[in-house]
């Protein structure tokens, strides 16, 4: 069986990350060594209990020395364990793992897991790296039509494989009323305290909209609205500045009491569970949107931004709501409907959002779709 050598700067909490640890299960499942190559980082133990094995190395460094220096290293090892694939999942390393594949004539593949901004010929530039594996797996047709209008990919190279959910782990059964209570103390909150939860999962960063989501709690409370907690979960990887600019909004528009900036949960399909209604409402358009579909696993609606890859997580008025990009104004409105709407109705809405995650977005199906494009270039290069 194959040796497969995945390249990601970091091993924290994140989209590509998880995915990275996915692909490496798939190919330890199959009897092959799934090796990452990585600085590592929060979830080594993830990898490792997937059947993973972590290679330290400095891939988070955007110098452009050490990324050569990255490529000589990468070629190393991958002569070293005989790796017959290596995958890259950003742009950095992407590009020492691209000349490290020429050099020693693997077959290269890339997942283009964001639309990267590329605001000069130069950053174009940078980012084509991404488009530059034999195969290219987008991870939504938004991408994928992005990159090929972007990058002149052949689009006979272009993979649509949608982000996967656990869904043995994001799984209403699974999760008992004990582990949400228990996010429920981690946050803080009173066992008496039963307003609905908004509940707005992403990484603490300007684009992912948690501003947009604190005035719109403002609007709603103004609305005269039932009571709510907005709670903005998230890793802040470093942006204290950023952080402190959200709790000053907060205090600005009297919203103490009504919004919680609780840092990373540890359990995110138990703070599911706890959330009432689930926004996603970034500033920019996301590639897919994995908390989105993972929320809608545990049954929870969701209220997101229309534009980019969300459209295609989300069936409008039937597992959640597709409102307006950057207008806290209507972000309040489609938050009031949904928490003043009949509880029954709100809970079908939830239930078919579970259905739909189940029929789309299972884990098993993102593993074997890159599993049969790892077949396809490794028979290719036989």
């Amino acid at each position: 069986m194959w040796t497969i050598l995945q390249v990601i700067p970091e091993l924290s909490a994140g989209g590509a990350e998880r995915t990275t640890i996915e692909i490496a299960e798939a190919v330890h499942a199959k009897g092959g060594r799934a090796l990452v190559a990585s600085e590592g980082g929060r979830l080594e133990k993830e990898l490792s209990e997937a059947g993973g094995k972590l290679i330290r190395l400095p891939l988070s460094t955007k110098n452009p020395f050490e990324i050569r220096k990255n490529a000589d290293r990468l070629a190393e090892l991958a002569a070293a364990e005989r790796v017959n694939l290596i995958h890259a999942r950003s742009r950095a390393p992407a590009w020492s793992a691209y000349w490290a594949a020429k050099r020693l004539s693997l077959p290269f593949v890339t997942t283009y897991h964001g639309i990267y901004n590329a605001r000069s010929p130069w950053k174009n530039w940078y980012n084509s790296v991404m488009a530059r594996g034999d195969r290219v797996i987008a991870n939504s047709a938004y991408t994928a039509e992005h990159l090929i209008r972007r990058h002149h990919v052949d689009p006979a190279k272009v993979h649509v494989i949608l982000r996967g959910v656990d869904l043995q782990k994001f799984n209403v059964d699974v999760v008992s009323d004990n582990r949400a209570a228990a996010v429920h103390e981690g946050w803080g909150l009173a066992d008496s305290d039963h307003r609905p939860i908004i509940l707005h999962a992403a990484r603490l960063t300007r684009w992912k909209g948690q501003k947009l989501a604190i005035e719109a709690a403002a609007k709603l409370k103004s609305l005269a609205a039932p009571p709510f907690l907005l709670v903005l979960v998230g890793d802040s990887q470093g942006r204290e500045e950023y952080v402190a600019e959200l709790a000053n909004l907060v205090r600005e528009r009297d919203l103490q009491g009504y919004v919680l900036i609780p840092g990373h949960c540890s359990d995110m399909p138990a703070a599911f569970k706890a959330a009432s209604v689930v926004i996603q409402p970034s500033l920019e358009p996301e590639a897919f949107g994995r908390s989105v579909a993972e929320a809608q696993a545990m049954g929870a609606p969701v209220i997101a931004a229309a534009h980019g890859g969300l459209p295609e997580v989300i069936a409008d008025g039937v597992s959640g709501l597709l409102v307006r990009p950057n207008d806290a104004d209507v972000l309040a409105g489609a938050l009031n409907r949904l928490l003043t709407m009949n509880k029954n109705d709100r809970v079908t809405m939830g239930l078919a959002g579970m259905q739909r995650a189940r029929r789309l977005f299972a884990k098993e199906t993102l593993q074997e779709a890159t599993l049969s494009v790892y077949a396809e270039l490794i028979g290719e290069h036989a």
